[in-house]
C-alpha cells in the first residue's frame, strides 16, 4: 500500500494582512510548513498556526527562506553560506520555541519559495541550509525534491523527497519558474489525477509531455492559490479512494 503525507504552506500572512485558510487547511493536510517570519508570518500567526496544529494533532515543520519579506521570498539571493545558516538556524529556533510553548515541537524542516529551488542545484546553498538544521537537531529531516543537491551534502541528516499535486514539472523533473505560464496547475481534475498517479505510480507527466520519476513521501498542495481548500479536500478524497495510506513523515 502507498504511503504519503500531505503538507502546505501556513502561516503565510503578515499583521493584518492574511493568506490563504490556515485552520480549513488544517482539517486536511497531515503536516504544516509554517511560515518563520523571512518571507512571510510574524510571532502572532505563528503561534496561532501551532496551536491550531496541535489541537488537530498536525505535524509542524519549519519553512525557511530568504530574508524577503516584499517579494514573498521568492526572489532568489545570494547569501554567504554563514549568514545563511544563522538566519535559517534562528528561523528554526524561533519557530521551535513557539511550538513548545502550544505543547508540539518542529519535527521537520522545508525550505520555502526561491530558497527550496536553489537548494536542489546549488551545493554550496545546500550545505549551508543543512549545516543549520544539523546545528540545531540533526533529527530533524529536511523535505525537498528527488534528486535536489541536499542529498549530497547533508551528512547525517534525513533527506525526505517531496512532490507536487499542482506544480508543472520539466522533464528533468525540476519546478517550472513561477515566471513561466503553466507553472501552476488549477484545473482540479488534473491536480486530482496527477496526485493519485504521483503516491500510486511514482511519476508525473512534465510539460514537455514525458514522464518523470518520482519516489516521494511527502505530497504539497498549495495553500495560497484561489479554491486551494476545495482543491486539497478532493485530493485527500481521490488518494483515500485510491488506497493511499495518509501518515505524516515525520
Amino acid at each position: 500500500m502507498a504511503v504519503i503525507d500531505i503538507n502546505a504552506d501556513l502561516g503565510e500572512g503578515f499583521g493584518i494582512w492574511e493568506l490563504g485558510d490556515d485552520l480549513a487547511l488544517l482539517d486536511v493536510i497531515t503536516s504544516a510548513n509554517v511560515a518563520c517570519g523571512f518571507h512571510a508570518g510574524d510571532p502572532l500567526i505563528m503561534r496561532r498556526v501551532c496551536a491550531a496544529a496541535v489541537e488537530r494533532g498536525v505535524t509542524i515543520g519549519a519553512q525557511v527562506s530568504y530574508r524577503d519579506l516584499a517579494g514573498f521570498g521568492r526572489r532568489e539571493m545570494d547569501v554567504a553560506p554563514p549568514e545563511l545558516t544563522a538566519e535559517v538556524l534562528y528561523q528554526i529556533a524561533a519557530l521551535d520555541g513557539i511550538a513548545r510553548a502550544e505543547g508540539g515541537r518542529v519535527a521537520y524542516v522545508k525550505p520555502h519559495g526561491a530558497l527550496y529551488n536553489r537548494v536542489a542545484r546549488d551545493a554550496v546553498q545546500a550545505r549551508a541550509v543543512a549545516d543549520a538544521v544539523r546545528a540545531y537537531d540533526p533529527s530533524l529531516p529536511l523535505l525537498t525534491l528527488p534528486g535536489s543537491a541536499v542529498g549530497d551534502v547533508a551528512e547525517g541528516l534525513t533527506v525526505v523527497a517531496e512532490c507536487f499535486a499542482d506544480r508543472a514539472y520539466t522533464s528533468s523533473g525540476r519546478l517550472m519558474s513561477r515566471r513561466e505560464p503553466g507553472a501552476v496547475v488549477h484545473d482540479r481534475d488534473v491536480v486530482v489525477q496527477r496526485a493519485v498517479r504521483m503516491a500510486v505510480e511514482g511519476i508525473v507527466v512534465s510539460v514537455e509531455g514525458g514522464t518523470v520519476a518520482l519516489d516521494a513521501r511527502s505530497m504539497c498542495v498549495h495553500g495560497d492559490t484561489p479554491g486551494a481548500v476545495d482543491l486539497a479536500r478532493s485530493v485527500r478524497s481521490a488518494l483515500s479512494g485510491a488506497g493511499v495510506e495518509l501518515e505524516p513523515f515525520a
